[in-house]
Order: C-alpha cells, then structure tokens, then sequence
C-alpha cells in the first residue's frame, strides 16, 4: 500500500484543487489529499469504493455518520448525498484517499457470471458499508494509477482492471448488498435512472411525474422511493447539485456568484445566496473572493 500512498500524494500536490480533490483523465478515479482537518463539505457521490491510505474522514449519509480511516475502504453504493469532513490530516501526514467509479452495468455483467445464490431478502436500502482493505483492491487501484504514465494503454487495461475490481467487491462480505443493488429491474436501478436524469438536467425544471416515469414507478411510490434510496426528495437533490456545481464554478473557474447562479439555473439571486448559505454556512461572495485570492 506504501507504493500506492506515494502515488496519489505525488499526483495529487501536482493537480489538487482548492478542496485538495485531484480529478483525473482515467474515467472514474479521482483522488484526495488535505494537509489540515475541515469543516463539512457537501458533495453527492456516485457509486464508487474509496480507499483510505493515510488519515480520517467522518462520513454522514442520511442519519447515518461513519467514520473511516486508514487501512479502510469505504464502499457507496447508490447515488448519495454525503457530507465528508477530514477528521485527522497534518502537513506531514496528510489525509490520502484514492476514489474509483463503480460502473452498475459491469457489476451486473459479473454478478450474472459468478456464483452465487440470489440475494437475500432485505426491508430497507444500505447506502455505505466499510471494510478492511486487501492486496486485491489495492492492487485494483494501484495498476488504474498507472495508466496516467500510459495513457495510450487505458482502452485495453482499464476494462479489464474494472472487470476484476467488481469480481473482488462481489467476493466481499458486503457483496451480496451489491448483488442486490445490480439487479437491472430492482428498485435501486430504476432509482438510479432517475437521479442519472437528475445529474444530467439539473439546470432545468424537473417535474416529478417525469422523474417517475423513468423510474417506472407512480409519482407517490417514486417519491417514496427515491426519499429512501437516496435520503432526499427529488427537489432537494437537484438543489445540491445545483449548489455544488456553482461553488466549483467560482472556486475553480473564478466565476462571480451572479453568473454561477445563472449557470446552474438560478433566476432569483438572492434566493441563490440563501440556499447556498444554508447549505455551506457562508454567502458564496465569500468563495468567490477567497478563490479569486488564492
């Protein structure tokens, strides 16, 4: 794992933002280094798996708060509103994290060919589960690292690292949750598509009866639905993305708040300073100054 810790803290002092968030051009990995605890950021991930080399992050999702640290990987697996806060992370031993997409369509493709029984019954919707980390995801993560040296190789080896990243998820103790979750008709993927349109158009007015369509449920039953899968309404999730995108927007392209808040659909500024008020904790003039300064 020391091999792994000292690529993602290289590439990450090279390319990580003001939120210490290092994208990358491999598709779905990204990585995280913060050199000081923080305060809550919001964010809404997607699927994924984390791996916790260095540090601590509090996790809270719903009314649940967790929190994982190294030696740890944090698994999401439906799409979910999260509030993260670096709880241990220093100059000289910063928080290190490494993020990789799950893909729903692979997961399926190898649940079908492994193995297995049908999952078991389950009354409610789990949304994060922690395990310890093994060579197997880190060696996962460490060859999709790679590819940054050799990107002309990604076509050919990210499929095939991707294919057995999800076969060793599967094979953990929290694979059958993700069995469940990759059925193609169950609950949890019509949920998806919906928040996928969410993701997609959230600049522009959703009505719900749209939503559920997609989701081939009634509207009250997608309400319910989708309240419980994500811990959100439909509204309220749009207002996050909505948020989150104009705060990248100023901290990242240095946009002022007026055009950010045009930009992810505002009409009202003001209302848009509330909302984003309440959502961080400060109006976004002040992001906006501070990233104009840095």
């Amino acid at each position: 794992m020391e091999a792994l810790k000292q690529a993602v803290l290289r590439y990450a002092d090279a390319h990580a933002d003001a939120d210490g968030i290092a994208r990358t051009p491999v598709p779905g990995l990204r990585m995280m280094r913060v050199r000081a605890p923080t305060g809550p950021m919001r964010s809404v991930y997607r699927p994924l798996v984390c791996l916790i080399l260095q540090g601590a992050k509090q996790m809270t999702v719903g009314g649940e708060r967790r929190l994982f640290r190294a030696g740890q990987s944090a698994m999401v697996g439906v799409d979910v509103p999260v509030i993260g806060q670096i709880v241990e992370a220093g100059r000289d031993a910063p928080y290190l994290a490494v993020a990789i997409e799950l893909d729903m369509a692979i997961l399926h493709d190898v649940a079908l060919r492994t193995s297995a029984g049908p999952p078991p019954g389950h009354a409610g919707t789990a949304r994060v589960f922690a395990d310890d980390l093994d060579d197997t995801i880190v060696s996962c993560a460490a060859r999709l690292m790679r590819l940054l040296e050799h990107p002309g190789a990604e076509p050919i080896v990210r499929p095939a690292v991707l294919q057995e990243l999800h076969y060793w998820l599967l094979a953990s103790r929290h694979g059958h949750e993700l069995r469940r979750l990759s059925l193609p008709n169950g609950q949890a993927r019509r949920i998806a598509a919906a928040v996928e349109l969410v993701r997609q158009e959230f600049r522009q007015p959703l009505p719900v009866e749209r939503l559920a369509a997609v989701a081939s449920m009634s509207p009250s039953a997608f309400r319910r639905h989708f309240k419980a899968t994500t811990s959100l309404a439909p509204l309220q999730l749009q207002k996050q993305l909505r948020l989150i995108e104009a705060r990248r927007l100023m901290m990242t392209q240095g946009w002022t708040a007026s055009r950010a808040a045009a930009e992810v659909g505002y009409v009202s500024v003001p209302q848009f300073t509330r909302e984003y008020r309440r959502m961080f904790g400060a109006p976004p003039r002040r992001d906006a100054i501070a990233a104009a300064v840095a």
